[in-house]
């Protein structure tokens, strides 16, 4: 019990380190296209060069990418107004329906053609379509992904959204579309938020709110897609295991229920704005501690596929997203 204690708080202050650093790194120029979350992940990765620190910690770090994670995610509920995705039209929500249906559909059936393991598939689909690392980070445990799994989604995600975010930049004074179109572009095809953020900033204040209103419609629904793969993946085991009791991801209702909280009731900015930090903090030392215990072997023999399966698809969100903010924005 003492051992068990002793290794949490050691897990817990170096994944504080690594969360930390990524969030302030995130902040340089550069460093923004990679997000938070991926650079704690990486730090994480750093930290295997020592084993004693892994061997201190090993207890502590399964905890925190478990409960942390969990934690997290809840939390980034309160980033969401419900009442402002409400006003961004008709048009938006449909667009986000539409993106993020078809692109897990696509990626995933992509994947699965060629021969990437099923739960690979829909993590990676899942951080495609939705939200980047915060996606794979919010259905592995739904699907009960192994961590080498999840950080091989992640990977992808976070490599191919930096690509197309510098694509989009760099096609913008010959894509023909206004400020407002292009930002719903990028919140339309790029994965992460920090992607979006990134690429709707550089067409001005108009650009970036689009974006920003874009990317979170598509947000809003990872605790819905959660559950639902999260009883499609349970469905699948039960048949194969002669059991009925389906998964129920009450961190998803957590989630939920504070985007609620976050919208309606009288909360501050500044407090709204802390929960949402604490957010990151939390999802950083997740993402940190899945990085101390990767299997870089298992990515170096496994990525070829579901890179390129992610690829083409990611390819053909850019061009829907491109010819749907052009023609209906």
């Amino acid at each position: 019990m003492i051992f068990a204690k002793q290794s949490f708080w050691y897990a817990a202050a170096v994944t504080l380190i690594c969360s930390l650093a990524g969030k302030y790194l995130a902040l340089l120029p550069g460093f923004n296209l990679v997000g938070a979350l991926v650079i704690a992940l990486l730090f994480g990765m750093l930290f295997q060069v020592s084993r004693p620190i892994i061997q201190k910690s090993e207890v502590g770090m399964a905890f925190i990418s478990n409960k942390f994670l969990r934690l997290g995610i809840i939390l980034l509920g309160f980033r969401l107004n419900l009442k402002v995705l409400a006003e961004s039209g008709v048009k938006t929500i449909l667009l986000a329906l539409v993106v993020v249906s078809g692109m897990i559909f696509l990626t995933y059936y992509l994947c699965r053609l060629f021969k990437v393991d099923e739960k690979l598939a829909i993590l990676t689909a899942s951080g495609c379509g939705i939200c980047g690392a915060a996606a794979v980070m919010g259905v592995s445990p739904e699907v009960k992904a192994n961590k080498d799994d999840s950080v091989l989604a992640v990977a992808v995600v976070c490599i191919l959204g930096t690509v197309f975010t510098l694509i989009e930049i760099g096609l913008k004074p010959w894509l023909g579309l206004s400020p407002v179109q292009f930002g719903v572009m990028n919140g339309a095809s790029l994965h992460e938020i920090a992607h979006a953020v990134a690429a709707g900033g550089s067409g001005g204040t108009a650009s970036l709110d689009a974006a920003l209103i874009t990317k979170l419609s598509r947000v809003i629904l990872l605790a819905p897609v959660a559950i639902v793969i999260g009883m499609w993946f349970g469905r699948k085991e039960s048949r194969a295991e002669g059991k009925r009791k389906l998964p129920i991801p009450w961190f998803m209702v957590g989630f939920l229920i504070a985007s609620v909280l976050g919208t309606y009731l009288p909360l501050s900015e500044a407090l709204l704005n802390g929960l949402v930090s604490a957010a990151y903090i939390f999802l950083g030392m997740a993402m940190a501690a899945l990085g101390m215990s990767v299997n870089f072997k298992v990515i170096r023999t496994r990525g070829g596929n579901v890179f390129l399966a992610a690829s083409i698809s990611s390819a053909v969100l850019f061009g829907f997203s491109f010819l749907a903010s052009k023609f209906f924005f």
